[in-house]
Order: C-alpha cells, then structure tokens, then sequence
C-alpha cells in the first residue's frame, strides 16, 4: 500500500460532494439575495478558501471584484498558535464597498476575527463573513457567521480546500482526518 493509500485509511467521510454542491448553490442564492444593489468585493483569506471561493463566486449572479489576504495561524500543527501573521494583504481599494470575506473554516475564531478588524479598519462600508464550515466547540474569540455552510464536529477536517500541514486540499469531500493521521 503507498502513502496516499495509506493516508485515505485515515480518513473518515463527514460531508459528501454532492451535500457541498447543494450548500454552495444555497449560499450563492442567499448573497446574491443581500448583495443585489451594493458593490460587492468578495475576499478569500488563502489558502483553504481558494476552492470553495471559486465555486461560490461562479454561482453569484451579481457583480463584483475579487481579492486575496493570506494570514496564517497553525504552520505544521492541528492546534491554532493564536499569533495571526499577515502574509498578503489586499491589493484591491474597499473604501466604502461592501466587503464578504469568505473562509473555509472558523475554528478558534482568532484567525477570521483578525481579518474582519482589518478589513473594517481599511474603510469598507460592511463586512460580512461567509464559512464553508463552523467548529463552535473550539471557538475562543468571538465572530459573527452571515453565512454559513456546515457545523462540523470537533475533529481535524480536510478535503475541499481544507488541509492538514498543507496535504489533502485536492480531495472533493470533506473528511475528519483520524489522529494518528494527524500525529504522525
């Protein structure tokens, strides 16, 4: 059995494609809805949100501009090191534009709490949050969630943009990632 094979023993399915599909077509549906007469700038913080980023903007049936913020928290670890570094910041102005960050999970909430104060304090008019996934039981800093995908169990989650030490974004579910996984 090689490595790949060996890795996907580890890891149990939580939330098919097709489940992922329907919820992405429901949150477009939702923001297209709010966002019918504002200037929208949707925001992926990368790396985990670039897929899920991708499908949900294809799905909006409205103008806006698109941007990146790349801030990092967990380096090799499953645990959240609380110390936010910004890595890539926006290149685009959202001075009085209404700005939809969009994550792929909030965990602690240190992470997209720092982002959403950034954002605010650059000027935009709004700023909303868009999650593929919520993990309520780790939270330590408090963050509202405007949309919102899934609620998922606390145990390490990766597939559909979501990693573990940068491995498994590529898969089209989304799976727990059994500790031995994890700890190896």
């Amino acid at each position: 059995m090689g490595n790949a094979d060996m890795c996907r023993s580890q890891l149990t399915l939580l939330i098919p494609r097709s489940v992922i599909e329907q919820t992405v077509e429901r949150l477009a549906a939702q923001i297209t809805e709010d966002y019918r007469d504002r200037q929208l700038v949707a925001v992926g913080i990368l790396k985990g949100a670039f897929i899920f980023m991708a499908d949900l903007v294809r799905r909006l049936s409205i103008p806006l501009e698109v941007d990146f913020i790349t801030v990092s928290s967990y380096g090799s670890s499953t645990e959240s090191s609380r110390i936010i570094t910004l890595r890539q910041d926006l290149t685009t102005d959202i001075r009085g534009k209404h700005v939809l960050v969009i994550e792929d999970i909030v965990d602690s909430g240190h992470t997209v709490r720092y982002v959403l104060e950034h954002l605010a304090a650059a000027g935009a008019a709004s700023v909303r949050l868009c999650a593929l996934a919520d993990k309520p039981s780790r939270r330590e800093a408090s963050v509202r969630l405007d949309y919102l995908g899934f609620t998922v169990p606390d145990r390490f989650v990766v597939g559909y943009g979501l990693d573990f030490d940068n491995k498994f974004r590529y898969l089209p579910d989304i799976y727990a990632l059994e500790s031995d996984a994890s700890h190896s």
